[in-house]
């Protein structure tokens, strides 16, 4: 069993905001997938589902983010879990719009929401981090993050929720590399060498409808002088 949880802040103010997007991917993954109706337990809101073979608890705390850890500490332990078993998906400022990484323990790089799991449940975890860009400035990260994507984000935004929904499976399988394959075919999908559709195999031309080939250019006309007068030519 995993427990999958995205980081957030409670409610219709903020359903939109940067800082959600971990809401966001268990929502996709959970209608995607067949999940249970969401209902409440854990100091927030959770379902279950199945993921391949592995069974997967998804839940969104309703603490608000700098109290996250309170929620996801309380699930561990009802469920026996370990921090190897946890996931949290969450925002991560270091990554560009749409850009996805995972990563198996290590800091919090001062994310409120990763810096309340660590005290609660130590560092030993896996994360999902979910790219949305830097406003430029320290001083602009909160509000930044507590606003709503613009109307420009959409695209990229759905593209990497579907992705993220897509390699799920792989992802509760353990298998990292693929859930990032998955994400990258929806966020950049491939493209032939010259940036451009590669085209399909060309037909083979019909003899009876063939029009004859145009005279080369390039190519040297008959001459028309006689062989005495070439020999004339020669010596004038």
């Amino acid at each position: 069993m995993k427990l999958w949880t995205g980081l957030g802040n409670p409610g219709a103010k903020y359903a939109g905001n940067r800082h959600n997007i971990g809401f966001m991917a268990l929502d996709r993954i959970a209608a995607d997938h067949g999940f249970s109706p969401w209902k409440r337990g854990f100091q927030g809101l959770f379902c279950e589902g199945r993921l391949g073979a592995d069974k997967v608890i998804l839940l969104k705390p309703e603490t608000f983010m700098n109290l996250s850890g309170q929620a996801v500490g309380e699930a561990l332990r009802f469920y026996k879990l370990t921090p190897a078993d946890l996931v949290v998906f969450h925002d991560e400022l270091d990554l560009a719009p749409g850009k996805a990484r995972v990563k198996q323990g290590g800091g919090h790089a001062g994310h409120n929401g990763l810096r309340s799991i660590h005290a609660h449940v130590g560092e030993a975890y896996g994360r999902v981090r979910l790219g949305i860009g830097h406003p430029g400035h320290k001083d602009a990260v909160a509000g930044y993050v507590l606003h709503d994507f613009a109307k420009s984000e959409q695209d990229w935004l759905e593209d990497l929720l579907r992705g993220i929904s897509d390699g799920a499976a792989a992802l509760a399988d353990g298998d990292g590399a693929r859930f990032l394959n998955a994400v990258a075919l929806r966020t950049a999908p491939p493209r032939s060498s010259t940036g451009t559709e590669r085209p399909g195999p060309r037909a083979k031309p019909d003899p009876a409808t063939a029009k004859p080939a145009a005279p080369d250019a390039t190519e040297a006309s008959p001459d028309p002088r006689s062989a005495l007068q070439k020999l004339a030519d020669r010596f004038r």
